[in-house]
């Protein structure tokens, strides 16, 4: 699937990725990938149900992967962080 159906959820308002994500699909887009990391997967899960529930009903989550990523920091240090993507289509 494209990057341009890609949302990646960071600090910002949970309803700032919402809009996103129903900009995408009113947009033409069938599918849309909501993306985050850390403790961003929480509000990541927030926008998928608050779509699903309140702005676009027919959508669907179709596959949710999620994994554990190392990232080096400073100092060469390397940490492991979880991150989900979840997949929806319309």
């Amino acid at each position: 699937m494209a990057e341009e159906n890609t949302v990646f959820i960071g600090k910002k308002p949970t309803m700032n990725y919402v809009l996103a994500v129903v900009t995408q699909f009113n947009s033409g887009s069938n599918d849309v990938i909501i993306k985050a990391r850390g403790r961003a997967i929480s509000r990541a899960v927030d926008v998928a149900e608050i779509v699903r529930h309140r702005f676009i009903h027919n959508a669907v989550v179709k596959d949710i992967k999620i994994e554990t990523e190392t990232l080096t920091g400073e100092g060469g240090r390397s940490a492991n962080v979880s991150s989900i993507e979840i997949y929806m289509s319309k």
